[in-house]
């Protein structure tokens, strides 16, 4: 029953989810941590960091590590599958219509009034990853002066790394390897 609950659950996620995988993760962290309670939020975040690190699609990612953590093997092939098996029908259907009637200004008017909807998605994301990496909370913090230096310099740091083009990875292993060298010395 598992391995349908987790398939139905990616299917729903991968029908909704415009934009890309990082619109996605809100929504899997809705149904992952909020709605089932399968995972709790730093484990989420360590999914979506260790998602961000290996090859491939970050939501197909995410829905494996997920699964695998949900039910092993057979939950990371459900979750995957349910997560890719929409999009595939969804992409076939959307790419004959826009080869079709892309030129039409109301197809274009729908992209344009979907790419605020996937702003706000990705935005809601990283308000709960700051929360969490910061003051080490899920959701607004009873007191914004007790935050984690270590985490904020981390962040900042990630910041301006990526403003400046540096690559996801070299940010990521950079970020790993400055949280170990600030955790020991505090």
């Amino acid at each position: 029953m598992i391995y349908l609950t987790l398939f139905l659950e990616f299917a729903k996620i991968s029908l909704v989810c415009v934009g890309g995988g990082y619109a996605s993760m809100p929504l899997i962290q809705a149904v992952v941590v909020d709605s089932y309670h399968w995972l709790t939020l730093p484990e989420f975040i360590d999914i979506f960091t260790i998602s961000q690190m290996t090859p491939g699609p970050i939501g197909i990612n995410a829905a494996t590590f997920a699964g695998m953590k949900v039910a092993g093997l057979g939950g990371a092939i459900s979750a995957t599958m349910g997560f890719v098996t929409p999009s595939l029908f969804l992409c076939i259907v959307l790419a004959k219509i826009m080869f079709k009637y892309g030129s039409l200004g109301s197809i274009h008017g729908i992209l344009i009034g979907l790419r605020p909807a996937v702003m706000a998605l990705i935005a809601a994301a990283c308000i709960s990853f700051v929360l969490l990496a910061v003051w080490n909370v899920e959701s607004a913090p009873t007191d914004w002066t007790a935050f984690d230096p270590k985490g904020l310099i981390i962040l900042i740091l990630a910041l301006a790394a990526a403003r400046k083009k540096i690559g996801v990875i070299k940010i990521l292993i950079s970020c790993g390897v400055l949280g170990l060298i600030l955790g020991n010395m505090f």
